[in-house]
């Protein structure tokens, strides 16, 4: 099996050079490192490793958290946090970026490796979750008998182009409401 690709932000070099280091160590591959946030969000562009680790206080104009929003919007890669930062401040602007892991510094190797694993596993479980998503609504969308779909409540999640004819009701103006008012 392939190692696992990782890029290392942090813009302390000996932390830097530890964290690499451990990671080879793990039995990871480290794809680069860099040291901020602008040059993190061109090295993931780049490298397209399978992880970032990424220290949110970096040198430059651009901290680790706003990198990883980027970084997130324009590649969609799993990033995992490295910091000694815990605060409630920092804590609530994260996790908005929605990270794969938050690792307080300093930490041992066994939680690094156990955040590590569980991102990847998280990550690629989304990823299959997304094409599933994907097959099935192309799947329904095809079709050619009406399906409807209700939540517990009986209002429309989801309807087919079939449907869509049948109830006079787009899919957009349908969801939401309750099924038996589509039928006038």
């Amino acid at each position: 099996m392939e190692k696992r690709r990782i890029l290392v932000v942090e813009d302390e070099a000996i932390v830097a050079l530890d964290i690499t280091n451990r990671l080879k160590h793990m039995g990871y591959a480290v794809a680069g490192s860099c040291t901020t946030g602008d040059d993190a969000v061109v090295r993931a562009g780049e490298l397209k490793p399978d992880l970032i680790l990424m220290d949110i206080m970096l040198d430059g104009g651009m901290d680790g958290i706003d990198a990883a929003a980027m970084i997130r919007d324009q590649f969609g890669l799993p990033v995992v946090y490295l910091t000694a930062y815990a605060d409630t401040e920092t804590l609530s602007r994260a996790k908005v970026t929605n990270p794969f892991g938050y690792v307080i510094k300093p930490f041992e190797d066994r939680e690094l490796q156990t955040t590590i694993e569980m991102a990847l596993y998280k990550f690629e479980a989304e990823r299959k979750l997304v094409l599933s998503e994907r097959w099935l609504g192309t799947t329904l969308r095809s079709l050619g008998e009406a399906v409807v779909t209700t939540d517990p409540d009986g209002r429309v999640l989801f309807l087919n182009p079939v449907a869509e004819g049948l109830l006079g009701a787009e899919q957009e103006e349908a969801q939401g409401r309750p099924l038996p008012e589509l039928f006038h």
